[in-house]
């Protein structure tokens, strides 16, 4: 009987953590360039007594690689990417990858984040552009002209599919294995005047929001009934 009071608490300890990575989901659904958390979930098997009982395990978190859909906005420093390129960023905690390629230029000509964090092109330097020159345009291979100077190229890199994904901030992400330089522009590119934007479903997070909850609210039934039927065996035994 203590099994199924363990099994239950093993569940909603589960579903609590689903709960939190949903709500974070749902949170940053208007989040340019965020990428929906999901979690693997296992099951492991504990070997005491005559029967092997069932525990789900708490999950492995992981960031979905899913792209979210192109929005127009005309900004000549917008720039989304097409195909499974990342943009790179420097950041207090290193070499940061993303996907929100909202940019802004400095009075000294810098190419900054809207969070202030240099862009770095291939070669992981930071971005220069001239601030007295004329407005950038921005080629498919990140190739950034003022006029008819070329100016350098955005970098562009490819996560090891393999690669677990820590997050940073938002939309950033700190692959456990080096990313390295997109050469090929056919399958993967930018472009100039689009933001990506979240790759969150509302409507399908939300669903799954009320499923999570319902499961819990059953899990806690199951412990309450496994509880009150220990507390039976314990009376009856005590009067016998």
């Amino acid at each position: 009987m203590q099994s199924a009071i363990y099994v239950g608490l093993s569940s909603q300890l589960v579903l609590e953590r689903r709960m939190e990575t949903l709500a974070r989901n749902v949170a940053n659904m208007n989040t340019a360039g965020f990428r929906a958390e999901e979690v693997k979930f296992s099951t492991f098997l504990s070997k005491k007594g005559t029967d092997a009982v069932n525990f789900a395990s708490l999950g492995e978190n992981y960031v979905s690689r899913i792209p979210g859909g192109l929005d127009k906005t005309g900004n000549p420093l917008d720039v989304a990417v097409e195909g499974e390129g990342w943009f790179a960023i420097n950041t207090p905690a290193g070499t940061v990858y993303t996907r929100d390629g909202r940019m802004k230029m400095t009075a000294q000509g810098e190419l900054r984040t809207l969070l202030d964090h240099p862009v770095l092109d291939a070669g992981g330097a930071p971005m220069q552009l001239d601030p007295e020159g004329a407005a950038p345009a921005i080629a498919r291979d990140g190739m950034i002209w003022q006029g008819d100077q070329q100016i350098g190229a955005i970098g562009l890199f490819s996560i090891d599919p393999a690669a677990k994904l820590q997050r940073h901030d938002n939309s950033g992400v700190i692959p456990d294995r080096p990313a390295t330089a997109i050469l090929d522009f056919i399958n993967n590119g930018v472009r100039q005047g689009y933001v990506e934007g979240s790759n969150v479903n509302p409507i399908r997070e939300m669903t799954k929001l009320i499923a999570v909850t319902r499961a819990f609210e059953s899990a806690a039934n199951a412990i309450d009934k496994g509880e009150k039927a220990v507390d039976g065996a314990i009376r009856t035994l005590a009067e016998g």
